[in-house]
C-alpha cells in the first residue's frame, strides 16, 4: 500500500489552461513510477478570476494539501509577491512558473529556462554556440535567452519588433553575463546577422495554429545552421519543416515543453523523471490532438 508521502497533488494556474498537455505528462510519469499523482488545471477564465488571485489560490492550495502549483500567464510575475523563497535563476528572470509548497512555505522556481536548456542539450548535442540569433524577446524569450547564455553562447543577437523591450532585455542579460555579448537588433538586420550565426532560435507566436507562417525569410537559413522553435502546437511548425527540408539540425518546441514538465516533476516529487519516456508520451498526445482536429 502506498504511504501518504508517496502521493502528490499538484495543479496548473493560469488563463485558458484546460487544454494543456502538462497534466497528462505529469500523471503518466507518476503512474509509471508507482506514485499516486493527481494534477489538476485551475483555469482563471473558467473561474472568473483575475491574475491577482494567484495569492489566494496559493493559500488555498496550501490549506488543501497541495504539494505545488505550476504557474503560467498571466501570473508568472504576479506570483513573486506571495513567495517565501525564490531560486536565484527565477529571481534574475523576474518570473516563476513552478511553486513547491514545503513545510507551509512557498518556494518559486523557473523551469522555462531550465526546460529549454535541457532541450538544447538533449535535442542538439554538440551544437555550435559561438553566435546565435534569437527571434522574440518577450516572457518566454527572456527565459530562452538566459538558457542560451547559461549553455555557453558567446554572442547573442536578440531580434524583436518592440525595440524598447528588446534593448532593455539585452542590457539586463548583458549585466548577468558580463563576459558575453548580447545585442538588441531589428528584423531589418537579419540579412547581415544570419551569415555570421551558428544557430537560430524562434520565440514568437508565428507558427502557432492561430498564427501560421514562418518568422523570417527562409532564404537566410542555410543547411549549416541549427534551428530551434519553442512553438509546439503544431509540433511540426512551418519553420521546423522548412529548416529540416534545407538539411538543418532542428529542435522542435515539444522538447522545451517536455523539459519544463520533467523539471517541475523533479521539483514536486524529488524523483528523477525519465525525460525520453515523457517525450514519447507527449508526442502521442500531440498526434492524438492532430488526428482529432
Amino acid at each position: 500500500m502506498s504511504n501518504r508521502a508517496e502521493s502528490f497533488l499538484v495543479g496548473l494556474v493560469g488563463d485558458g489552461v484546460m487544454p494543456s498537455l502538462t497534466p497528462y505528462m505529469h500523471e503518466r510519469e507518476g503512474d509509471v513510477q508507482g506514485l499516486r499523482y493527481l494534477y489538476r488545471p485551475i483555469d482563471l477564465i473558467e473561474l472568473g478570476l483575475p491574475g491577482q488571485a494567484v495569492g489566494e489560490l496559493l493559500s488555498g492550495a496550501r490549506s488543501l494539501g497541495f504539494n505545488g502549483l505550476n504557474i503560467t500567464h498571466p501570473c508568472k510575475q504576479l506570483v513573486l509577491d506571495y513567495l517565501d523563497e525564490v531560486s536565484a535563476d527565477a529571481r534574475r528572470l523576474g518570473a516563476v512558473n513552478t511553486v513547491v509548497i514545503r513545510d507551509g512555505r512557498f518556494i518559486g522556481h523557473n523551469t522555462d529556462f531550465s526546460g529549454f536548456a535541457a532541450a538544447l542539450a538533449s535535442g542538439l548535442p554538440g551544437a555550435a554556440l559561438d553566435r546565435v540569433v534569437q527571434l522574440g524577446a518577450g516572457g518566454a524569450g527572456s527565459a530562452v535567452a538566459y538558457a542560451l547564455l547559461t549553455a555557453g553562447v558567446r554572442e547573442l543577437d536578440l531580434v524583436d519588433t518592440d525595440a524598447a523591450r528588446c534593448a532593455a532585455r539585452a542590457a539586463e542579460l548583458a549585466g548577468f553575463f558580463p563576459d558575453r555579448t548580447v545585442t538588441a537588433r531589428t528584423t531589418a538586420e537579419l540579412p547581415q546577422l544570419m551569415p555570421r550565426a551558428d544557430g537560430l532560435v524562434h520565440c514568437t507566436p508565428v507558427g502557432m495554429a492561430a498564427h501560421p507562417g514562418v518568422p523570417l525569410d527562409m532564404s537566410l537559413v542555410e543547411s549549416r545552421h541549427w534551428v530551434a522553435d519553442i512553438v509546439y502546437r503544431p509540433i511540426e511548425t512551418e519553420l521546423v519543416r522548412a529548416a529540416r527540408a534545407k538539411g538543418c539540425d532542428v529542435l522542435d518546441g515539444g522538447r522545451m515543453a517536455v523539459g519544463q514538465a520533467a523539471d517541475a516533476f523533479r521539483i514536486f516529487t524529488g524523483r528523477e523523471p525519465d525525460a525520453d519516456r515523457m517525450r514519447s508520451h507527449f508526442l502521442e498526445l500531440v498526434a492524438a490532438e492532430e488526428v482529432a482536429a
